[in-house]
């Protein structure tokens, strides 16, 4: 079963001391986090990435996700695919999708996917919580021996949203960041790695 839905969200790079207050102040509990790990895929060269896209199998609560996210004029196009466990394990194995809307997906990106191949994993400790009229998302990453802390807010409507955004960052006085989506955070890391 597959899916396709245009993603409208903020993010915002945090600090520690910063995560800790947006948990303090969305009153997330600890329990309230979940774990789940993001398998990422490219070809050796990355196309994928050279495309503004990315590949990703995302395995949380004994589920997976294969998901395509391309550059959208509204946001992200997703294109999402449930997968079994051994086919998840499979395509970790083979770079080799067992997705068909996907394989066409790529390929109309003119990216050959038998070029494919694991890259990593990131693991995330993840909360959401409603705020306002959107959903505040609060991610702990963990990748190439390296951690990060992220603020994501999930909108329906851009405008609106991006202004309770702006203000939730304002009253606790985090600063705005540029901020990488985590594949290209992941990839800026691996590529750094593989050249140092």
């Amino acid at each position: 079963m597959s899916n396709k839905n245009i993603e409208i969200e903020f993010k915002n790079m945090v600090n520690r001391e910063e995560f800790s207050s947006l948990i303090d102040f969305l009153n997330i509990r600890s329990e309230d986090f979940s774990e789940q790990e993001n398998h990422y895929f490219d070809t050796p060269d990355f196309l994928l990435k050279a495309k503004g896209s990315a590949l990703r199998i995302r395995e949380k609560n004994g589920s997976f996700e294969l998901t395509l996210k391309q550059p959208h004029p509204k946001g992200l196009l997703e294109t999402n695919e449930n997968l079994t466990e051994s086919e998840a394990a499979e395509m970790i194995r083979t770079g080799k999708i067992p997705a068909e809307l996907i394989i066409r997906s790529i390929k109309e990106l003119g990216i050959e996917t038998d070029k494919l191949q694991y890259f990593g994993t990131l693991a995330t400790k993840r909360a959401e919580k409603e705020y306002m009229k959107g959903l505040a998302v609060l991610d702990h990453s963990r990748y190439l021996n390296k951690e990060d802390f992220e603020l994501e807010y999930e909108v329906d409507n851009r405008n609106e949203g991006e202004l309770t955004f702006l203000n939730l960052l304002k009253q606790l006085n985090i600063p705005v960041r540029k901020t990488e989506n985590k594949i290209k955070r992941f990839y800026n890391e691996k590529y750094r790695q593989q050249k140092d």
